[in-house]
């Protein structure tokens, strides 16, 4: 929707097609309803892709404070939320509103219900064959998404057409998703479902995010776990300090020095959720002992077992649920300057179907508006 405004307003004669019922389904689902549509601090480092450095053009010349004016201007209040993550103070539909009014702006032909049975190319560009007639253009622009969510729509259309014209798909799997747990395991832990708590997770690639983690009746989630999720690898353990904010053995020392006839449960009690403790000690992880009972060995166990909590998680939930895809149309492939697909002419890619995926936190939107926008501009050249 925004390249096709930009490239509009720029004087092109844009036709959008959609296979949904109405515009926008994932913005408006996205952020609990009210679209966490970019990040006060977006840089390449947060994006994922076997080329790294293939997001920095886009994103320098299309930044955040670029989209936060335009919202600006279309009158949509908004606030940051946790680390710059910036959200609507009202729904998500303000900002589909805003793409269909730009939309207009650009007298873009708009059109839902949109299947595209086929793609060919000759020398005059591109005939696409829909659920109704066929219509051509000189260029066309994949902004197909990937895999995740198919309930909204999500299918493979754009890898199937950069492999149909030779451009490589690279593999690709759920991201920002959340882990699902051995049944053993799961069932210990179904009972603390719903409990959150601050944690610092780390992968074993030594990524690390610093967010909070979320029992559910599945498994992990939480922020953390989303996080972690783009970078773990099927097999691999991650780790989890449920007390990332103070030192346990220090702690501990004062405690007992303090109230040495104390439970240790109790004592627990006090920085991590009672549910929590209590799960801990009938699994055994925690020793039903008072603080002056604790001796040096048993503290340095449960020390590492709280701030160094070893997870091999099952897998993940998968597209269900996950909020991106991670891999894609490789994007050796494509120039990173305009999107357009080096092996093909005319034929540009933007947007999730590439293999560039960003952090949770509004990252993914701003690398939809910035590869737009870069897109955009070619076309208006």
């Amino acid at each position: 929707m925004f390249c096709a405004a930009m490239a509009g307003q720029a004087g092109r004669r844009v036709l959008l097609l959609d296979n949904g019922k109405k515009p926008g389904r994932k913005i408006l689902m996205s952020g609990g309803g009210r679209c966490n549509f970019t990040n006060l601090y977006v840089e390449p480092a947060a994006y994922l892709s076997q080329n790294p450095h293939f997001c920095k053009s886009a994103l320098a010349r299309y930044t955040q404070w670029d989209f936060i004016d335009m919202v600006g201007k279309h009158g949509i209040a908004w606030h940051e939320k946790t680390l710059g993550q910036l959200f609507c103070d009202d729904s998500a539909d303000q900002i589909v509103a805003m793409l269909v009014a730009e939309c207009e702006k650009g007298n873009v032909t708009t059109r839902l219900r949109s299947e595209i049975l086929s793609v060919t190319r000759d020398d005059e560009g591109y005939t696409l064959q829909l659920n109704g007639d066929d219509v051509s253009a000189d260029k066309l622009v994949i902004a197909s998404g990937g895999l995740s969510m198919p309930g909204l729509g999500a299918t493979p259309f754009g890898y199937k057409v950069a492999e149909q014209f030779g451009l490589k798909v690279l593999p690709t799997r759920a991201g920002l998703v959340p882990f699902t747990l051995h049944k053993p395991m799961l069932e210990q832990l179904q009972v603390l479902s719903g409990v959150s708590v601050p944690s610092v997770i780390t992968a074993q690639d030594g990524t690390v995010f610093r967010e909070s983690l979320l029992f559910t009746h599945r498994g992990l989630s939480g922020p953390a776990v989303l996080q972690i999720s783009s970078y773990w690898q099927a097999g691999e353990f991650v780790s989890i300090n449920l007390l990332p904010d103070i030192d346990l053995a220090d702690f501990l020392d004062v405690q007992r020095a303090e109230h040495p006839n104390q439970s240790l449960k109790n004592t627990l009690a006090m920085q991590l959720p009672k549910r929590l403790v209590e799960c801990l000690q009938q699994l055994g992880q925690i020793p039903d002992v008072t603080l002056k009972q604790l001796n040096i060995r048993d503290q340095q166990t449960l020390v590492d077992t709280l701030t160094d909590w070893r997870v091999r998680p099952n897998g993940t939930e998968g597209y269900r649920t996950a909020e991106v895809t991670l891999g894609g149309v490789d994007t050796n492939e494509l120039s990173s300057r305009t999107m357009e697909a080096k092996k093909a002419p005319g034929l540009y890619f933007i947007g999730e179907v590439m293999d560039v995926t960003g952090w949770l936190g509004g990252y993914n939107f701003q690398w939809a508006w910035s590869s737009a926008w870069a897109c955009a501009q070619a076309l208006a050249e």
